[in-house]
């Protein structure tokens, strides 16, 4: 099997957590080694690899493809001096942190042949993609509403200090909104406009941590909220079709896990809990039905899997340039509509 020699700018919790692990697990990858400015931890998880001073040390080795794991400021600056180098890339959510960057970095690619493809995991959730299959089959009839949400209760400042500087790419917007309105975007596709209302509830904090954004479908409106304040969860995803509802908490265990050092290669990986199911409500075949309804199988893996395929066998991107950069012009819209307190046409 042809392998693609992997290395990591960053061996952060993200390159340490999402990261390396699965480049270590397939078969296809070989994970070469990670940037390592300060801490020097890739070598003591992965003895094979190597730690490297810098970037231009990294992007000088025998190496196929660069994930850009670093905080989003300087996704744009990594990942195009990475295409230059001629390497395919991995760039964490969101892609860039203004729409003309990701368009620049696309154009980059094609110019040389390489591969950029954006990291959105969270497409591989067990939750997500049950709630896919439940919209794909049609038993809810057309939507109406629907509500994603991504609630936690985190109300301490992060320990990671580039997160809480309030720069551009910083807050609740880029980071989990990011996931929010990437799948709004898989399910329901490009919304007519958009209005949004987001806030600073942390007391002396300079990002935002508050968000809700409301899109607007001719016939559909989408709900996409998220919050610090958060103790007591409501269901992740909220459909209400013109035949049925569907509820379904968001539960995907894969990323506990990954923290608690299991690997993505033990036996039942990704699988939830029977007491986090969805419940559906709706009518089949003229049957009203109210039940429980069996969760997918999360798998990260699939992302990675997908990848080989492209890079190896020139199989289409798994996640497209063009949907992220559609994620960053969302947040975009979103600014200039909390800014002007108005609807935005797209």
């Amino acid at each position: 099997m042809q392998k693609i020699k992997t290395a990591l700018v960053s061996y952060g919790m993200s390159g340490k957590v999402f990261h390396a692990p699965f480049i270590h697990a397939h078969p296809g990858f070989e994970l070469t080694g990670a940037w390592e400015r300060t801490h020097k931890n890739i070598q003591a998880d992965y003895p094979y690899t190597k730690s490297y001073a810098s970037l231009e040390e990294l992007l000088a080795d025998d190496i196929d493809l660069v994930i850009v794991n670093s905080p989003n400021i300087t996704h744009f600056d990594y990942a195009k001096k990475a295409l230059m180098a001629g390497k395919h890339i991995v760039v964490e959510k969101p892609l860039t942190v203004r729409v003309s960057e990701g368009e620049e970095l696309k154009r980059i690619a094609e110019q040389q042949g390489k591969l950029l493809c954006p990291y959105q995991n969270r497409r591989w959730n067990s939750d997500y993609k049950t709630v896919k299959r439940i919209l794909d089959s049609g038993c809810l009839g057309d939507i109406v509403e629907a509500e994603i949400r991504y609630d936690r209760y985190t109300p301490a400042f992060s320990y990671k200090k580039h997160k809480e500087t309030g720069e551009v790419g910083t807050g609740i917007v880029y980071d989990l909104g990011s996931h929010l309105i990437d799948q709004a975007l898989q399910l329901f596709g490009k919304p007519d406009s958009l209005f949004a209302d987001i806030a600073i509830t942390r007391e002396g904090s300079l990002t935002d941590d508050y968000v809700e954004l409301l899109l607007f479908y001719k016939d559909l409106r989408v709900r996409l909220k998220s919050g610090f304040f958060i103790r007591e969860p409501l269901p992740g995803y909220i459909l209400y079709g013109k035949k049925g509802a569907f509820l379904k908490n968001r539960a995907d265990v894969q990323e506990d896990d990954l923290l608690k050092g299991i690997k993505p290669t033990v036996a039942n990986w990704g699988i939830e809990p029977e007491s986090q199911q969805g419940l559906l409500h709706t009518e089949i075949d003229g049957k009203i039905i109210r039940e429980q309804v069996p969760t997918e199988t999360g798998d990260y893996m699939g992302y990675f899997e997908a990848l080989y395929q492209s890079v190896v066998n020139g199989k289409p991107l798994a996640v497209k340039a063009e949907e992220s950069i559609a994620v960053v012009n969302i947040i975009e819209k979103a600014f200039e509509s909390h800014r002007l307190k108005k609807v935005i046409d797209l």
